[in-house]
């Protein structure tokens, strides 16, 4: 018990104490009249019948017979008491004047021989209604203090017990240059002081949903070894107004009180809107705490030693205020990671997991085009839960492959049962898409095709660009409209019929035509961007957009869209019937065998037939009767690392293993 609460706290209880103990003894001798009896006046009230009834109860500890009673003459709350000598001859004769005047004797124990009795009866219900008493009493203390606390800050202080570090943030190699500075600048401020440069009061961390922006502010705090405090955007705003600024202003207190110290607010959109923007006016409550935060961060006052790092995935709906030199100074773009970046991303979470050997993270994260840091997270979990529910002691390719399709599309549905007719139209619908990726240079490449129904899709082609790249050329472009319209030409060529399943590859052929047209200036039109994208602050980010053109373009903007997607209709159509064969053989092996992936593909297209074992035996048996130039230079196709170092031996172990890996992948 602290000494505060000695010196505060217990004289309320003492006084409540009091109180209670006053009022229980008044209530217990309220409308209670008794009447003390000498022995002489109560034998004489027994010898003149007056005697209604008697208890009597030996007090063993006294010597005495306690007798209690009543005459006929009291009134209900009224009674008698006497004490007697502890001997026979008393309790004889109340026996003998019962028989004769017949009035009731009821006798007790002595209540001092049964201590628990005693407590339980005359001592446990005190005890019970003054601990109700207290409860109650420090429930009305604790709300009146909370109700005294509204305004104050909710930021939690990190005592980085589970600390996280660069090593944790991978992906991310240009964003931890960025923070790195704010780092140095806690450590040894007077480098920066020498070169007068002034570090930046605020970073704002931009990106994407799971790309790392909270892991990258974490990490800083844990690097720089100072007080972390860390609040979200919501616990600012509250129902009154001036609390949300109240708020703001106690953070800063605390902040200051131990600086140099860092201040992460995540998700900062829900306090940062744009202000007096909206249907219906602005909200006071969250202005007026803007209005505290942009004052704080660079007001009249000072706030040396205190860097904030801000978090957010709507840069757009910020107000302009708060993103102005002296408050953030610096906003750090944290984008979906590449190749490179998955790969380590990969690295970091499969920290702790059995991996069969053929699991190559370089092979994965080449497959996970789009995906971010939680998403790889999530893929390797999902893998591992397989793993477990299959009962294997390691995570091998078949648990990735499932794991990529339940992030994709969800889990399979193996109860959901085609009829005939049905397969052999996804079938082929999944063939076009296929063939086109195959035949068009820039078209992006079919990595795995299935027929088995997942989600809402009866069957679905992964399809993902030959190179990451920042740019697109309008042949890409074009090229992809084309393989994304390959399923619907197959199902009218084959069948001379169409199903709604190519909805979903409608839609994003429209939206590639409708952006070479209206943003990216690759139409008839000219290079004229007609529209963009307008996020409103209270309505959403793709509620409206802005239109800089008349009814008259508007008209051509839809004929332009129509026009580019019938003609990559016609290229898909006439690729399709050049190579109805290639079509039929991969449909036909898909409905055998259900899912093929991008290699299985290549060696169908190449070799009209799946590869098997027979063929890998005999691959690795050709490849002793070459000569180690041919070695070398298969070698050299294949990017093999430091083929020419290699003798023959060596070139054909290695070549077998890559052809192993080729073939599990």
């Amino acid at each position: 018990m602290n000494k505060k609460f000695i010196k505060k706290g217990i004289y309320p209880y003492i006084v409540l104490f009091l109180i209670m103990f006053g009022i229980l003894y008044l209530f217990s001798n309220a409308n209670v009249k008794i009447n003390t009896l000498t022995y002489d006046s109560f034998m004489e009230e027994i010898n003149k019948g007056e005697v209604k009834e008697i208890v009597i109860i030996p007090r063993t500890r006294a010597n005495v017979y306690e007798i209690k009673g009543k005459l006929k003459s009291y009134d209900e709350n009224e009674s008698f008491v006497l004490k007697v000598p502890l001997s026979n001859e008393v309790v004889s004769k109340i026996f003998q004047a019962e028989e004769e005047y017949n009035f009731k004797v009821d006798t007790k124990v002595d209540p001092e021989s049964g201590t628990f009795l005693l407590f339980l009866v005359n001592i446990l219900p005190m005890l019970l209604l003054i601990v109700l008493a207290f409860a109650f009493i420090r429930k009305q203390v604790g709300s009146a203090s909370s109700s005294m606390d509204f305004g104050k800050s909710r930021a939690k202080l990190s005592l980085n017990n589970t600390k996280v570090t660069f090593d944790d943030v991978a992906g991310l190699t240009e964003e931890k240059e960025e923070v790195s500075e704010l780092i140095d600048f806690l450590k040894n401020p007077k480098r920066f002081q020498r070169m007068g440069a002034r570090i930046p009061k605020g970073v704002l961390l931009v990106g994407p949903p799971g790309t790392g922006k909270t892991l990258l502010a974490r990490a800083v705090a844990g690097e720089a070894s100072v007080p972390f405090y860390y609040i979200s955007g919501s616990d600012f705003v509250e129902l009154f107004v001036g609390v949300g600024a109240s708020r703001v202003r106690d953070m800063f207190k605390q902040a200051k009180q131990n600086a140099p110290c860092l201040i992460f607010i995540d998700e900062i959109d829900a306090v940062g809107r744009q202000r007096g923007t909206g249907l219906g006016g602005g909200h006071d409550e969250r202005e007026q705490t803007l209005n505290q935060l942009l004052t704080e961060m660079d007001g009249f006052g000072t706030n040396e030693g205190i860097i904030i790092i801000a978090a957010t995935n709507r840069p757009d709906v910020l107000d302009p205020a708060l993103l102005r030199p002296g408050r953030f100074d610096r906003q750090i773009t944290v984008n979906l990671p590449d190749a490179k970046g998955r790969e380590e991303i990969l690295a970091v979470h499969a920290r702790g997991k059995n991996f069969a050997k053929d699991v190559k993270l370089n092979n994965i994260a080449k497959r996970t085009v789009g995906f971010s840091g939680a998403d790889l997270e999530n893929l390797l979990n999902e893998a591992a839960l397989l793993a477990v529910r299959r009962n294997k002691d390691y995570i091998t390719m078949e648990e990735i492959d499932e794991a990529h399709d339940r992030v994709l599309m969800g889990p399979a549905k193996k109860t959901k049962k085609y009829t005939e007719s049905e397969k052999r139209m996804v079938a082929y619908h999944e063939a076009g898409h296929v063939v086109l990726g195959l035949k068009l240079n820039d078209a992006n490449i079919v990595q795995k095709v299935t027929i088995i129904p997942r989600s809402y899709a009866g069957g679905y082609a992964l399809m993902l660009p030959k190179e990451e790249r920042y740019t697109a050329t309008k042949r890409e472009l074009l090229e992809r409209i084309a393989g994304l319209l390959g399923g619907r030409v197959a199902e009218e060529i084959v069948f001379n019929e169409i199903t709604t399943g190519a909805h979903n590859d409608f839609e994003k052929a429209t939206k590639i035509a409708r952006a070479m047209v209206t943003e990216y200036g690759m139409s008839s039109l000219g290079p004229v961007q007609f529209e963009h994208q307008e996020s409103s602050v209270f309505l959403g980010r793709d509620y409206n957009k802005i239109r800089n053109f008349s009814n008259k373009v508007a008209d051509q903007i839809d004929e332009e869209i129509r026009k580019i997607i019938s003609e990559q209709y016609e290229v898909a159509k006439k690729i399709i019937k050049d190579n109805m064969d290639l079509l039929e053989l991969i449909a036909e092996t898909l409905i055998e065998r259900e899912t093929l992936t991008k290699e299985q593909i290549e060696y169908l297209a190449k070799h009209g037939k799946m590869p098997d074992e027979d063929d890998d035996n005999e691959n690795n048996e050709n490849l002793e009767k070459l000569t180690v130039v041919e070695l070398r230079n298969i070698a050299k196709e294949k990017n093999i690392a430091g083929y020419l170092k290699m003798n023959k031996k060596e070139l054909i172990e290695k070549l077998k293993e890559n052809n192993e890996e080729e073939q599990s992948n």
